[in-house]
């Protein structure tokens, strides 16, 4: 029972909306009616500037990063993966928002962070590094998703850990698949200079 409590406390921890929260704190506006509609980072950075974006990814970082030590401070390998798991979930999929949340790339590297800063700070150089080439932030997202369970294969990371990271991956490619779209079509929005301050 405490187990399952834990696991729903971790899912209303993904919920809480921190990009709609700061959006509406520091900007005076519903970031879901700005941009993409996404409640994520990148789009407060294309509308509401630098900071709060910042702010917003630290944030959603942190409730996957809180959902692993949950897991690890209770010892139970079954909630090393259920726990940061339901808070991906519930980050893109949040109880405060009717269930329409983000797309899970800070949650996701909170886990990350948390399991092996090595495969997190790889995994934000490689990245930059897209996305500096590209200019498409979806990109680099998709890209890092997609290695990141095989990184930890490379390292030999716990099996848990193995599936939790091919969980994370697969709902992030879910969540882009409008963004993959429209990287094939050639439509998809780049990262310019003409970001607010």
């Amino acid at each position: 029972m405490q187990e399952i409590l834990l696991v729903i406390l971790c899912y209303l921890i993904g919920s809480v909306p921190f990009s709609y929260i700061f959006g509406r704190t520091l900007g005076g506006v519903d970031i879901r009616s700005r941009g993409s509609g996404n409640v994520g980072a990148t789009n407060v950075l294309r509308n509401l500037g630098v900071k709060p974006a910042i702010l917003a990814f630290t944030a959603d970082l942190l409730k996957g990063f809180i959902a692993a030590w949950i897991a690890y401070a209770w010892g139970n390998p079954l909630l090393v993966f259920l726990c940061p798991a339901a808070a991906i979930i519930g980050h893109c999929y949040p109880l405060f928002l009717r269930f329409k949340g983000g797309k899970a790339v800070a949650t996701a590297s909170g886990m990350v962070l948390f399991n092996d800063p090595v495969i997190f700070i790889s995994l934000v150089a490689v990245f930059v590094l897209v996305v500096f080439i590209s200019r498409y932030v979806s990109l680099g997202s998709l890209t890092v998703a997609v290695l990141l369970p095989f990184v930890a294969i490379l390292l030999n990371q716990n099996i848990e850990v193995i599936l939790l990271y091919f969980f994370a991956a697969t709902l992030i490619i879910y969540k882009h698949k409008e963004n993959i779209d429209r990287l094939r079509k050639g439509i998809e929005s780049k990262i310019t200079g003409r970001i607010h301050s």
